[in-house]
């Protein structure tokens, strides 16, 4: 359950927040990474195409290279910005800020592809206009884990890029510089605010039942069916 999509808020806006946090050291930043594409790596499984089993180790291997690549691309990058010297405190803190969004779509399109690998190794089902199965189809798996991989990229770009933004101007206001302790409880109220905007977004980008032409599908699966547009499930 904390892995459905109605869950994704609730459970993600926490990680956002830490992920947004100013002056992170290493260790946290290693830390948020691990803990937010450990959701990820939940969240995209739990809404897979189910249609086939799929093997507790290829959760495992999937889940070990979802995390190991989104680690090591935002401590990458911090690195990289850390050693930049030509920019001033000030504006590697604010780089530092912008950073968690090129890590965390670049690595989510990771962790897309690795937790439902599965699908790309044994296809999914195709069905034809009256709902019947025609066949389990690599091409249309491919299509899936494109779609979902693209809406992966969209959905950080408002809860990553808005925040740093609108705390940075908020941040010079009187009310909050004469009351620090509240930029915590602001920042997180901000970063709710703009999980709630990007996901039904993203995940109105493409829809859960997409089609697909069965000409562009394997020949089998086209010669099995006379519909000339297939469905399938691409997952959320």
């Amino acid at each position: 359950m904390p892995f459905r999509m109605s869950g994704y808020i609730p459970f993600g806006t926490p990680i956002v927040v830490g992920l947004l946090l100013p002056n992170q050291t290493l260790a946290s930043t290693i830390f948020w990474q691990w803990l937010n594409q450990s959701h990820n790596a939940c969240v995209n499984y739990a809404n897979r195409n189910a249609t086939k089993p799929s093997p507790t180790s290829k959760f495992i291997q999937g889940y070990l290279g979802a995390v190991v690549s989104a680690v090591s691309i935002a401590v990458g990058l911090n690195i990289l910005i850390q050693r930049a010297n030509q920019f001033t405190p000030a504006t590697r803190i604010l780089i530092q800020r912008f950073v968690p969004f090129p890590a965390v779509a670049s690595a989510n399109i990771c962790n897309v592809v690795l937790m439902r690998h599965t699908e790309l190794e044994e296809g999914i089902d195709v069905l034809d206009g009256e709902g019947n199965v025609v066949g389990s189809s690599r091409i249309a798996a491919r299509h899936a884990l494109l779609e979902t991989a693209l809406t992966r990229v969209v959905l950080p770009m408002p809860i990553l890029v808005l925040p740093p933004i609108i705390m940075s101007l908020l941040e010079k206001t009187a009310f909050l510089r004469s009351r620090p302790r509240l930029l915590l409880p602001v920042q997180s109220l901000v970063c709710l605010a703009a999980f709630g905007l990007a996901l039904p977004l993203a995940i109105s980008l493409f829809p859960q039942m997409s089609e697909i032409e069965t000409a562009r599908l394997e020949p089998d699966i086209a010669q099995a069916t006379a519909s000339l547009i297939v469905t399938y499930n691409k997952g959320l």
